[in-house]
């Protein structure tokens, strides 16, 4: 039985009824499931016959079909409903006024991950800006964040990197689910968006993904199991870089390296800080796409032993260091375009302050970098409390 209750639970029970007569808009993919891996499109056509006039799907197409970033997906047709899908990755990431103009409601039901880079968010706030553009309204169908709502990381994002992988202030662990990170959009950039967020019910913020009772169907296709999401704040990072992050395994984030990487040398080199909460195991692998593909690399399993005291963001940083230093040669960051931003350092975009990558490159400590956030994190802790959900 299922501890928990998701907007679009909420909705099938109990408020579906208040949409009779309006024409609706859908935001969704394959993760849009209820408790019972029904889609939320099966779920709003069954109940309101007629009234679901168009789907939007985000990055990685609608259906979850592409695999890498900055692969762009078409607009397409739902056959069975005989309504358009339109992709909101593809020539524009934010709806068209021909696209919401055949709506009164635009419903919003993604799977986010709990980490600041994942661009649902992003997707979500052009919806809210559109909406409010055109003066519809937006209901969030929310969701549980994975990794909880009470354990927050990293520095906060700077304003002049704010980009399609960063749209706000958030730390690199935001530890917001959908519905309040739209709640802090419409508040923070003064939308005036008509906004309604369907709360989940039974979900409170120390809860992991592990804790809800839900089955996990995959956001985004290396995105397959929790796991992943518990070391994606962290392991996010090599997007930057020409380390593989594993992308073309069967385990992404998880697994990473390089064909350069002696795995014993950076163990020995690893801060112990780095390594709180996980078990690095040496791994090799081959991608079958992405970096280094087809080649053989050398690199990295992580475990992770204890999810309360795991920092995933640190020990990423903390392994960056000490590839940094022990294969200085063979290192490179990683040049634009990245997620359509084409001047700026992707690993800029993506750590969301330029000098946590001149403080590795200066080869300042572990635990200095990390002092440097947790004033920031305090206050972002306080900030967000008005905000806030659920308790």
């Amino acid at each position: 039985m299922n501890n928990v209750l998701t907007g679009l639970d909420f909705l099938r029970e109990y408020r579906w009824k208040e949409l009779k007569g309006y024409k609706l808009g859908l935001l969704a993919n394959q993760a849009s499931l209820d408790s019972n891996l029904n889609t939320a499109r099966e779920i709003i056509s069954r109940l309101l016959p007629g009234q679901l006039k168009v789907l939007f799907g985000p990055q990685h197409g609608y259906a979850g079909q592409e695999q890498d970033n900055m692969i762009e997906t078409y607009h397409s047709e739902d056959r069975t409903l005989d309504i358009p899908i339109y992709s909101l990755y593809s020539e524009t990431r934010e709806p068209l006024h021909h696209m919401l103009e055949i709506i009164d409601i635009l419903l919003i039901d993604l799977q986010d991950v709990g980490t600041r880079v994942y661009t649902f968010a992003s997707t979500m706030l052009n919806c809210l800006r559109a909406a409010s553009r055109y003066g519809k309204k937006v209901i969030i169908l929310d969701r549980p964040n994975p990794l909880g709502g009470e354990y927050l990381e990293g520095n906060l994002l700077r304003p002049e990197l704010y980009s399609f992988v960063g749209s706000y202030s958030f730390p690199m662990r935001h530890g917001l689910t959908m519905g309040e990170m739209a709640r802090i959009f419409n508040h923070v950039f003064e939308l005036g968006c008509n906004l309604e967020i369907i709360p989940m019910h039974g979900w409170t913020r120390e809860m992991l993904w592990n804790n809800t009772g839900l089955r996990w169907f995959m956001p985004s296709t290396n995105m397959p199991i929790p796991e992943t999401a518990f070391v994606y704040p962290g392991q996010v990072i090599w997007e930057g870089t020409n380390i593989s992050e594993g992308r073309g395994t069967c385990r992404p984030f998880e697994i990473f390296g390089a064909p350069f990487f002696c795995p014993e040398v950076l163990i020995k080199e690893l801060e112990p800080e780095a390594t709180i909460g996980c078990c690095l195991q040496e791994y090799s692998f081959r991608p079958v796409f992405n970096k280094w593909q087809g080649e053989l690399c050398h690199g990295f399993m992580i475990h992770v032993l204890d999810r309360n005291s795991f920092q995933p963001y640190l020990t990423s940083i903390g392994l960056l260091r000490a590839v940094m230093k022990i294969h200085e040669q063979d290192f490179e960051w990683k040049d634009p375009p990245y997620e359509y931003e084409f001047k700026k350092k992707p690993i800029d975009l993506i750590m969301g302050d330029v000098s946590i990558r001149n403080e590795l490159e200066s080869g300042t400590a572990l635990s200095i970098i990390k002092e440097k956030w947790l004033e920031d994190l305090k206050s972002f802790d306080d900030w967000r409390k008005p905000f806030l959900i659920y308790s």
